[in-house]
């Protein structure tokens, strides 16, 4: 009877206990792959610093698995902790947890798992043929026999991966339980009604003696076996409720820092262009200054994401020095450094194909819209502000409202936005509010016909209360400053398209051209922008950026307003007729990526005859921009 004095011992025989399987976790992309992914979910949301969010996060399910492992535990670990009395008889256990502490003190499981062995993921068994395998069982231990016995005749024994059967630990009797009925279905699976022809074609015969002990042991224990089976039964009902009903966050921190020295040169400005001389001269200082993001991109269901963007910074606009709006920065981020919400913004998928965004700041075309110019983004793309995107986008100046990205097919998406510029304003409805003020209405089809190219074709119709179309760049405004605050509604299109002739090398461009009306006057303004582009990836090195942009900002070719309230001639009697010259926005830049969460880009850009005036000097703009990401 010493062999089966060791069958509680025969647990390392059997089969691992399986774990309950969880929900796998979706990888979390690096900043190529989330905008490569949101051609196929949501579009890119991006803060206005352009900090580019994960893409939807699995939750951890943590509630359900601490339950589940609770049991699961006591289960698996009753393959490490067994240890016999020296009596070669039927052993009796040694003092350990009773069973109400088994079943309520849930530190088992953490004295389990601060055991110096290897965890129940590495500590898979493999079967031994011969005792000798085992390098802690040595011939002069008491058990030798009994375990020698035990493989040769029931196959009960196997050892960890690293050679050892680890026989001295102590176990509880649910774990010994569990190990016993283990081997009990071995062995039965092991003895045939006929001949008892143990399953490797052996022939063992298994005594009388041998057959009473089992019986006695399956008697001894079969209350903690029923027990351990309704209690595992419980916890799985229970686990499967968890799963169905689980609320879990998962949140992530990303953030930039940028850090840029820039100036320009000082130009004759002929502020009133009426007789061709300029009135002022242009001239700022060469600046030091800097701005920071932070995103929280939180997901509670895996399917959604809630964004959070804080931003400050202490970079303004030049356009009041230079009298002119073309020498923006594309990075500007004017705070007085005090913190601001940029984006808080909700989006999630309505459908497999259809996703949703709704938020009071961040939701705008800019943000809704799939971007297509592989120079857009402000802390990595093109310096200025024009070379970022077609300028028709950035109409109404919006901030919070609603949108939607509808995967249509493979290669045809469709997005649509209802953007407010001051959505939280209670007072004016003409000023303010999600349906006054100014605001925004559009949709972009985004095609690409073939794997090289990428078509972007914009719709957008913008309510403006003063006049003013908010683009920020090039003729951004309707009526002569002279005559009174007036409505307008604009309608725009354009399109953008960007085709990749090889990884090294792309070719696009963009146009837009808009058409306003006023409420209570009689014409029209009409607007038209342009941009040719290449761009060079991996310039030099892998990660680099190289750009050359040629363009005219936007400008006011035609304007039919009553006599004396037209923009281009304002200060000659406001006659009607579009710009008589024409500004041309030439830019280089090169963006060294020096690791993974640097880049440093210094950029170039001149306008010639900026604010569509030929009488007034070139301006020319420089900058050495550092981004830090993390």
């Amino acid at each position: 009877m010493s062999d089966i004095s060791l069958l509680m011992a025969s647990v390392l025989a059997t089969a691992p206990i399986s774990v309950l399987n969880l929900p796998e976790q979706s990888v979390i992309l690096s900043d190529n792959q989330v905008q490569q992914s949101t051609q196929e979910n949501l579009s890119q949301v991006v803060s206005p610093a352009e900090i580019t969010p994960p893409e939807f996060v699995q939750p951890n399910v943590t509630t359900s698995s601490a339950i589940n492992n609770k049991y699961e535990n006591i289960l698996k670990k009753s393959r490490e902790k067994i240890q016999f009395i020296s009596s070669p008889n039927l052993p009796e256990l040694k003092e350990t947890q009773s069973v109400t502490e088994v079943a309520q003190n849930q530190e088992n499981i953490q004295e389990f798992s601060l055991s110096s062995h290897p965890p129940d993921s590495d500590n898979q068994m493999s079967q031994v043929t011969s005792v000798s395998q085992l390098q802690d069982v040595q011939p002069s231990d008491w058990a030798f026999g009994a375990l020698q016995s035990l493989v040769e005749r029931y196959g009960c024994i196997a050892g960890y991966p690293d050679g050892t059967y680890l026989g001295n630990r102590s176990i509880s009797r649910y774990e010994f339980a569990a190990g016993l009925d283990a081997c009990l279905e071995k062995i039965n699976e092991a003895m045939p009604a006929a001949g008892y022809a143990y399953a490797n074609n052996k022939i063992n015969t298994v005594n009388n003696e041998d057959l009473i002990l089992l019986q006695r042991l399956q008697g001894e224990f079969k209350a903690e076996l029923q027990q351990l089976q309704q209690r595992i039964e419980a916890v799985e009902k229970q686990t499967s409720e968890l799963q169905g009903n689980q609320f879990s966050t998962t949140t992530r921190l990303f953030g930039q820092a940028i850090f840029s020295v820039q100036g320009t040169n000082s130009p004759d400005v002929d502020l009133f262009p009426r007789d061709g001389v300029p009135e002022r001269q242009g001239k700022t200082n060469l600046t030091f200054t800097s701005s920071a993001q932070l995103t929280l991109a939180t997901s509670f269901t895996g399917r959604d994401l809630l964004l959070t963007g804080l931003s400050a910074g202490n970079l303004g606009s030049t356009a009041s020095l230079l009298s002119t709006n073309m020498g923006r920065l594309g990075f500007e981020s004017n705070t007085d450094n005090n913190l601001v919400i940029s984006d808080l913004s909700y989006r999630f998928l309505a459908s497999d194909n259809l996703g949703i965004v709704v938020g009071t700041a961040g939701v705008n075309p800019i943000n809704t819209f799939r971007g297509i110019s592989p120079l857009e983004g402000s802390s990595d793309g093109a310096i200025s502000l024009f070379g970022q995107r077609n300028p028709i986008l950035s109409i109404g100046n919006g901030t919070g409202g609603i949108g939607f990205d509808w995967q249509i097919s493979d290669r045809i998406s469709l997005q649509g936005v209802y953007s407010a510029e001051i959505p939280s304003f209670p007072g004016d409805t003409k000023q303010g509010g999600l349906f006054g003020g100014r605001f925004t209405a559009g949709a972009q089809l985004s095609l690409a016909p073939t794997n090289n190219i990428d078509i972007g074709v914009h719709y957008l119709y913008s309510h403006s209360p003063d006049g003013l179309l908010g683009s920020g760049i090039g003729d951004s405004q309707l009526i002569s400053p002279f005559a009174d605050a007036t409505a307008f509604n604009t309608q725009a299109i354009g399109a953008t398209v960007a085709w990749r002739i090889n990884p090294n090398l792309q070719l696009g461009g963009w146009g837009g051209f808009t058409s306003s009306k006023p409420f209570n006057l009689s014409g029209s303004v009409e607007t038209t922008n342009w941009m040719v582009f290449a761009a060079f990836p991996n310039l030099l090195r892998p990660g680099n950026l190289g750009g050359v942009l040629v363009g005219q900002p936007p400008k006011i070719t035609s304007t039919t307003l009553p006599e004396g309230l037209n923009f281009p001639n304002f200060s000659d009697g406001g006659t009607a007729g579009g710009r008589n010259d024409t500004s041309i926005h030439v830019e280089v830049f090169y963006r060294a990526q020096l690791s993974d969460n640097i880049a440093l880009t210094p950029g170039l850009f001149v306008i010639f005859n900026p604010d569509h005036n030929a009488a007034n000097d070139a301006l020319v703009v420089g900058a050495l921009r550092a981004t830090f990401r993390f």
